[in-house]
């Protein structure tokens, strides 16, 4: 139970260094300094580690960011409010975000987690461009395609995504601003274009946008 509660505040501290912050124990999005939700490119609300539907239908973001998960009438009276609560928000400096989505096979060799001298490459492009804003955080989403057990790619995207902030670090952003998640083969993107689930080179070619590493830089310039 202490060694929990260690872990949850010291992920809680991280955040908060980077401007991010969930200290209410009900907020279980990763938020910015204007309380408002991080998402990415694809819209999507940014979780902690902590998060469960329970937890969503406490949070007040909850609506907003997980609406088809939660019971219809706890997002009745935030559905009537939400007119009213936008005014505010347009008065803000809106930080910007640009994604970029690198193949793992640019960044690391098949089944690997090790940068490439090609991966290192992207890498020094991003931290360019990084530099040229006034950064707030880099999100670095590592995926996998179908192949192999599902703990063990859920492992490798964790890694990839590690083996990116590591680096990113190496190079001078600061370590407090990349924020690493892992998501295994859960986020397929080519659907059910491949068929099959014997590892010939087929297919292992045909999942290949499957293994890519989804980075978002956002800062305002």
């Amino acid at each position: 139970m202490i060694k929990n509660i260690a872990k949850k505040s010291l992920v809680l501290a991280l955040l908060a260094g980077i401007g991010f912050s969930a200290v209410a124990q009900e907020r279980v999005y990763l938020i910015d300094g204007r309380d408002v939700v991080a998402k990415s490119g694809f819209g999507l609300c940014w979780r902690d580690g902590y998060w469960t539907p329970a937890a969503a239908a406490a949070d007040k973001a909850g609506c907003e960011c997980d609406k088809d998960l939660l019971p219809a009438s706890a997002c009745a009276p935030a559905a009537a409010a939400a007119p009213a609560a936008a005014a505010p928000a347009a008065t803000g400096v809106k930080p910007s975000g640009e994604k970029i989505t690198v193949a793992a096979d640019a960044l690391f060799d098949f089944n690997k987690a090790v940068l490439r001298p090609a991966g290192k490459q992207k890498l020094d492009e991003l931290v360019s461009k990084a530099q040229a804003i006034k950064l707030e955080v880099i999100l670095a989403v590592g995926h996998t395609d179908r192949l192999g057990g599902d703990a063990y790619n859920q492992k490798l995207s964790e890694k990839r995504a590690a083996a990116v902030k590591e680096y990113l670090v190496a190079k001078g952003i600061e370590a407090n601003r990349v924020y690493t998640e892992g998501k295994g083969e859960k986020q397929p993107v080519t659907g059910d274009k491949c068929k099959g689930n014997a590892k010939t080179k087929a297919l292992i070619d045909c999942l290949q946008p499957d293994r890519r590493v989804d980075i978002e830089v956002i800062g305002t310039k």
